[in-house]
């Protein structure tokens, strides 16, 4: 029941503290240990919070495609599915320099989707981090004139300064934090006044305790919330739980159905997978006790069983230096 003082003995009770291992391992816990909690208390976690400022919360899905004709497919098909809000990574590996050419392709796909749909559907764009701050500025300057809804990730966390100059060329909304991993990784990014929305991963970022804090402190900056969440429905129904209770945030990422075992695997872990029931871009805050779900660990011990070993692409350039993903 003491979550907050659990949270606290396993970040400052050991020499070293931060970074993506310890912050992910407790952020395992601290989702498990509100889940406890609410199902306790028989309240859903954003009732332990203090009660939720919204019904229902705006999510948006990933597309993708090689070509602008099939983007254009996967917006399609995100729409039907309930969405009008996609997100998509709109290059492949850059250079530190890079030719006009990829500029050009990027650009070709965001103008296929609004030939298509016109503003009816808000496209976040996704750098990935695998652009370096020569190159995000010249596209964030090519892709303004067709109204991305953010830049995700324009550089690497670790040079988050670069953000002030990228800034200055660009009017779009800057977003940033996946691979950042406690309130203090986010303070002087906060300081320094040019993100417009925060994106911490729960997963990641020490669980719904820390992140809770996380938006607190950017709406003290009046800094938009939009959870990171290319994951499972555990880490989904914890983030809506944050999404719940916090006043600045304004749009979920859900990947249930699009990756890394999505789709009826990823809701096949639930005994009711209509909990997370999209339309009209929304889905409802859920309402049962603790995170709002229910595991089918007969799922879990099966699939177990198969076990995984994903890992990250590893991609080189044409002159085979290795290239960010």
């Amino acid at each position: 029941m003491r979550i907050e003082d659990h949270w606290q003995a396993m970040f400052r009770g050991a020499f070293y503290r931060g970074g993506p291992v310890l912050m992910s391992a407790i952020a395992g816990l601290d989702q498990a240990l509100w889940d406890i909690k609410g199902k306790h208390f028989g309240a859903p976690v954003w009732e332990l919070m203090g009660g939720a400022c919204r019904d229902r919360v705006r999510v948006y899905s990933w597309v993708g495609g090689e070509s602008p004709d099939a983007v254009v497919e996967s917006v399609r098909e995100a729409r039907a599915g309930g969405f009008d809000a996609v997100k998509m990574t709109i290059t492949s590996e850059l250079q530190i320099i890079d030719s006009f050419v990829k500029v050009d392709e990027a650009v070709a796909k965001m103008a296929a989707i609004r030939d298509a749909f016109g503003n009816e559907v808000d496209v976040g764009i996704d750098f990935h981090g695998r652009v370096h701050k020569p190159m995000a500025k010249v596209l964030a300057g090519a892709l303004a004139p067709y109204r991305p809804l953010f830049l995700e990730e324009p550089v690497q966390a670790d040079q988050n300064d670069s953000l002030i100059e990228l800034a200055r060329h660009t009017t779009t909304r800057i977003a940033i934090g996946e691979r950042m991993y406690s309130r203090h990784d986010f303070k002087r990014l906060l300081e320094q006044r040019v993100v417009d929305i925060l994106q911490p991963d729960l997963s990641h970022a020490g669980g719904l305790t820390e992140v809770r804090k996380i938006a607190t402190m950017a709406e003290a900056y009046d800094v938009a919330l939009a959870p990171h969440c290319p994951l499972g429905p555990i880490a989904l129904a914890a983030c809506l739980q944050i999404d719940a209770v916090c006043h600045n945030a304004f749009i979920q990422e859900q990947s249930l159905g699009v990756h890394r075992g999505g789709g009826s695997a990823g809701l096949g872990y639930l005994r009711d997978p209509d909990v997370f029931a999209y339309a009209d871009g929304f889905v409802d805050v859920p309402r049962g006790p603790g995170l709002g779900i229910e595991i089918d660990e007969s799922v879990v011990e099966a699939r177990a069983k198969e076990g995984h070993r994903w890992r990250n692409p590893l991609w080189r350039h044409q002159d085979g230096s290795v290239a960010e993903w």
